[in-house]
C-alpha cells in the first residue's frame, strides 16, 4: 500500500468549529467539532476526492510557514 502526505490548514470558526482543507485537492473541505473529528472526516472527504479527480489535478504545493499581514484601513 503507497502513503501519500498532504498538507491541512485548520482554522476555527467564531462558534468553535475547526474547518480544514488540503490546497492541493480542489474542494477538499471537512469540519468537525473537534480537530481529531475534523480530520476523520476530512480523511474521508480525501478519499472521495481522490477517486473524483485525475491525479494530474493535484497541486504540487510546499507549505513554507505562515506570516501575519497587519492592514490599516478607515
Amino acid at each position: 500500500m503507497k502513503t501519500a502526505q498532504f498538507t491541512v490548514y485548520i482554522e476555527q470558526d467564531e462558534d468553535g468549529i475547526f474547518i480544514g482543507s488540503i490546497p492541493a485537492i480542489p474542494s477538499c473541505h471537512a469540519e468537525g467539532k473537534t480537530q481529531a473529528v475534523m480530520l476523520k472526516n476530512l480523511s474521508e472527504v480525501l478519499e472521495l476526492c481522490l477517486r473524483n479527480i485525475d491525479k494530474k489535478e493535484i497541486m504540487k504545493t510546499k507549505f513554507i510557514g505562515i506570516q501575519n499581514l497587519e492592514l490599516s484601513h478607515a
